[in-house]
């Protein structure tokens, strides 16, 4: 999937936490942590297929991917 049909994903370092987060901000509570940025993503990339299936599986709504950085807007 392209940067514009897929789900924006944040990642970042938590001094509190000692490592690193990654989120979905589409997704309600879709979240990861790692010790490294390569572990957090990859592991909300299960957290965001996972909290999909679930969604589906379930019969509840799946927002579009909406959430866009003021970076994405200065590319086009």
């Amino acid at each position: 999937m392209s940067a514009r049909t897929d789900y924006h994903i944040n990642l970042f370092y938590s001094v509190e936490d000692g490592g690193y987060v990654a989120d979905v901000p589409d997704l309600k509570s879709c979240s990861a942590f790692g010790g490294t940025p390569e572990v957090a993503l990859r592991e909300v990339l299960v957290a965001k297929m996972a909290w999909l299936a679930t969604a589906k599986k379930h019969k509840k709504p799946v927002p579009k991917p909406r959430y866009r950085p003021a970076i994405y807007a200065l590319a086009h």
